[in-house]
């Protein structure tokens, strides 16, 4: 009886146990997604957004000639509504006026301060001018008169007559230096003028110039279109209360939509695979069902930082083929650039790819009832799939996931990726052998490397020849130096008990000495 109730237990047990084996792996199998390689036509391409806009377009401009007056923005004050039908030299938008205003006021007071230093210093060179012919006058007069006072003299002592050339000859040098002061004077006079006049003109010229600016302010389209705005550095588009600069004082465009492009940026890992040419897949956020093609037309050699972005990036243009009139500016679009077309490729899931080290790419394959961690060389990508160049085969079956308890498995290499790997071995380490310990003929034992050096890092030798003496020797010597540390040892501690008898000896003098 107690032998069939062991059997019975016995046999419980097992199904208990077959029962969690089955329930565990079962759950296991539902959890471990395997899908089979895929094989056939493989397209790589890379996914981008970008915007429309039109590739030719009429700038609307406001004032272009601000920075020769020393404005540098303007304020819009108004501007018409985005996406307006307009007539050629209907109302664009209404600019601010008040520095302006400001900077024509001071041309004007400036301009009158120019005509009245020119009025000041054609007065003043006419007096001058006047006094100096005058002077020659007068001057001319004293010559003819102390002529006649030499000519008179003529029967005067020689002293006289004397006197009165001398005089004569000075009032002549006088009006000679008069004349020819007087020509110095006229043209000093001459480039006084000159000088006031180029003020009055340039004072005139820019108030002038100021005066058609001020047309300016009021901005009219030059063509017939749809008013699109542009947009500042930002990339934000402009609007009532933003500025425009003196550089480009653009305040909206007309494009012709008649051709349109999308323009997109192309990350700096992509941008090698980008070409003019390329054929692109093109749809409408705001029309789903409409799909468009392109192709790429212009790739940016230099690269640039987005607002709010660090990643760095490229312009792209693609012109969109045909024409349509549901596209507008600035619609979002989804770009689906085709850089190659594999006929016959294996591809699997991106999920399904593992990397180690960032050099080894791997998966798990399901051969049979096992599973194996398998090296694999990647080719091509797409948002969805990579191509396996090596590693698998048609009819293999490979992970979603991770299996459960691979995760530390080895990994199967490919021999065809030996030496192409980016792995950084460490270097080994090799382990030095340890120390034995050899007893010596007179029973003394010495510790001996394993590398064959005796103590002392000398080399050990055969017994009797030059080695075994100097290990002998010094043996010798550290047993001597042992001896010699026990001899000290036992002479210090022979004169410890005399130490403590003179040390008690002092004591006791001295409390002798105290109580008497």
């Amino acid at each position: 009886m107690k032998k069939y109730s062991l059997i019975i237990i016995g046999a419980v047990a097992v199904v208990v146990v077959f029962f969690l084996t089955f329930k565990g792996t079962g759950k296991s199998e539902v959890n471990e997604v395997i899908l089979p390689v895929k094989s056939g036509k493989f397209v790589v391409d890379i996914s981008t957004t970008g915007e429309l806009e039109a590739k030719n377009s009429v700038k609307i401009q406001g004032p272009t000639r601000l920075r020769e007056h020393r404005i540098y923005n303007v304020t819009i004050n108004d501007i018409i509504p985005e996406g307006t039908v307009v007539r050629k030299g209907e109302w664009i938008a209404n600019l601010d006026r008040s520095e302006f205003n400001t900077k024509l006021q001071d041309q004007q007071i400036e301009l009158e301060q120019a005509q009245s230093q020119y009025i000041q210093t054609q007065l003043d060179t006419a007096l001058q001018m006047r006094q100096a012919r005058d002077e020659l006058i007068n001057l001319e007069y004293a010559v003819e008169e102390a002529e006649l006072v030499l000519e008179q003299s003529a029967y005067e002592p020689p002293a006289t007559v004397k006197q009165n050339e001398i005089n004569w000859e000075k009032a002549k040098r006088n009006f000679q230096q008069a004349k020819d002061n007087y020509i110095i004077k006229f043209e000093q006079n001459k480039a006084k003028m000159a000088d006031v006049s180029a003020e009055l003109r340039k004072s005139q010229r820019e108030l002038n110039s100021m005066m058609e600016l001020a047309n300016s302010f009021t901005v009219f389209a030059p063509e017939d279109g749809m008013v699109i705005y542009a947009k500042g550095w930002d990339g934000k588009a402009i609007k009532a209360g933003s500025q425009i600069n003196s550089w480009d004082p653009t305040v909206a465009t007309l494009p012709d939509l008649t051709t349109m492009v999308s323009k997109t940026y192309i990350n700096e890992v992509d941008v090698r695979k980008i070409k003019s040419g390329q054929k692109v897949e093109i749809g409408l956020d705001a029309f789903p069902e409409k799909k468009l093609t392109g192709l790429v037309t212009n790739v940016a050699n230099v690269g640039e930082q987005r607002p709010n972005s660090d990643a760095k990036v490229f312009e792209s243009i693609i012109e969109i083929q045909g024409s349509d009139d549901m596209l507008k500016p600035s619609m979002t679009t989804s770009n689906r650039i085709i850089t190659s077309v594999l006929d016959s490729a294996l591809f699997i899931p991106l999920e399904c790819l593992h990397s180690k080290d960032d050099s080894i790419s791997y998966v798990f394959v399901r051969k049979g009832i096992k599973k194996v961690k398998q090296e694999i060389k990647i080719g091509g990508t797409n948002n969805n799939e990579a191509v396996v160049e090596l590693g698998l085969e048609i009819g293999d079956r490979v992970y979603l996931s991770v299996p459960d308890g691979m995760e530390d498995e080895p990994i199967v290499l490919l021999p065809e990726l030996d030496g192409k790997r980016n792995i950084q071995e460490e270097p080994k380490v090799e382990e030095k052998p340890k120390a034995r310990i050899v007893t010596l003929p007179d029973g003394r034992k010495i510790t001996v490397p394993a590398d064959g050096d005796g103590p002392g890092g000398m080399r050990r030798m055969r017994p009797g020849g030059q080695g075994g003496q100097e290990s002998a020797r010094s043996a010798d010597t550290t047993e001597g130096e042992q001896k010699a540390g026990g001899d000290q040892e036992n002479t210090e501690k022979s004169l410890e008990p005399e130490q403590k008898k003179e040390s008690s000896e002092e004591n006791s003098e001295k409390s002798s000495g105290q109580s008497s």
